[in-house]
């Protein structure tokens, strides 16, 4: 019995011990229960006349419970405000941490784009490389093909008429094959078509010339062929009407074909295109079968003069004047000049069949010049 009884006793000092250590104020009611554990002792041993220490203990019990219990709800009172402040601060350091993380995330898609953008400069800055040397390569494929055909780049600075133009550099240049009605010192019918057409596609271009056997004519002027594009073949007929400005005039009624020796290279194809386009009735055709000027195609047409004749289709023409013969051959007689002059302007070259030695008094080869 002594053995539970100390058994218990023990538990319960060790309880409220542990109790005090959690709640200090505990130690009150613990103290008041080793009191009366003391007196309950003497009054065993000494039989000392006290009763009640078994209410002191059980006193001291209940209030050690009863302090542990109110120390613990002040503490949590007073702790209220810390854990309100721990976790605020938990939640401030959640949310930098949540901020941080997502400057990190910014930055990290900043820098993605950075790359990105890097990337694509770099890429359009070798795609623009290539550009320029393939550019570059054109060019000098251009140039190499220019010179194997013989071609110079110019630019029309303005046009005269339908078939004569000058350079920028004041170069006059007459288109050979072709001769479009006249629209300066005198006018021919459908001449400012034809000088507005040519207006209207030359000026200000760049175009490139090329040089059949003259050089010049007699006015100084220089004689080529105008193509508005480097031709693969400069004799294939696709290329020719494609890309050959003066097979353009006569393709689109706008010129007459008018072959001059020695530069006769392409007289068979503005002979073929101007067949074709009389037989459409483009242009000047629409106003005959002969068309408005002088040409190849004239009923009555005479071989070309020599290249240093003067405007083509102004010292050809098959008629004859008032005062005027002609012979069966084709020949043809005047008076003087000033009868030569009606029919020709500007007089003719000794291969014309209205030359006459005695109409060319300074003996070259040129009769009844101005």
């Amino acid at each position: 019995m002594k053995v539970i009884r100390g058994t218990i006793i023990t538990i319960v000092i060790v309880f409220m011990l542990l109790m005090s250590i959690a709640a200090p104020a505990a130690f009150i009611g613990l103290a008041i229960f080793l009191i009366g554990l003391y007196l309950n002792n003497q009054h065993r041993k000494y039989k000392i006349n006290f009763k009640k220490s078994g209410w002191i203990m059980a006193a001291g019990f209940i209030l050690s419970i009863f302090l542990a219990t109110a120390d613990s709800d002040v503490n949590e009172t007073v702790n209220e405000p810390e854990k309100v402040q721990i976790q605020s601060e938990k939640n401030e350091a959640d949310k930098k941490a949540e901020e941080e993380k997502l400057a990190q995330e910014k930055a990290e898609e900043e820098e993605a784009k950075k790359q990105a953008e890097e990337q694509a400069r770099l890429e359009a800055e070798q795609e623009e490389q290539q550009k320029q040397e393939e550019a570059e390569k054109q060019k000098q494929e251009q140039i190499q093909a220019a010179e194997s055909l013989g071609l110079e780049l110019v630019t029309v600075g303005r046009v005269v008429d339908g078939d004569t133009i000058e350079t920028s550099d004041g170069s006059k240049v007459r288109l050979i094959g072709v001769n479009t009605p006249e629209s300066t010192t005198r006018v021919e019918e459908y001449g400012k078509e034809a000088s507005q057409f040519t207006t209207s596609e030359l000026t200000g271009k760049k175009v490139w010339m090329q040089k059949d056997v003259s050089d010049t004519d007699r006015y100084g002027r220089l004689l080529r062929i105008i193509w508005l594009d480097i031709p693969a073949d400069d004799m294939d007929e696709g290329e020719i009407r494609a890309k050959m400005f003066n097979a353009h005039l006569v393709l689109n009624g706008y010129a007459e074909p008018s072959t001059y020796n020695p530069d006769v290279k392409y007289s068979e194809y503005f002979r073929e295109f101007g067949r074709e386009a009389r037989e459409a009735n483009k242009g000047l055709w629409v106003l005959g079968d002969e068309g408005t000027t002088k040409g190849d195609l004239d009923s009555k047409a005479v071989s070309g003069s020599s290249s240093s004749s003067g405007k083509s289709g102004s010292n050809d023409s098959s008629g004859t004047a008032g005062n005027s013969t002609s012979s069966e051959s084709g020949s043809e007689s005047y008076k003087n000049c000033t009868e030569l002059r009606k029919v020709y302007p500007n007089g003719v070259s000794s291969t014309h069949p209205a030359y006459d030695s005695k109409h060319d008094r300074d003996k070259d080869n040129y009769a009844c010049e101005r």
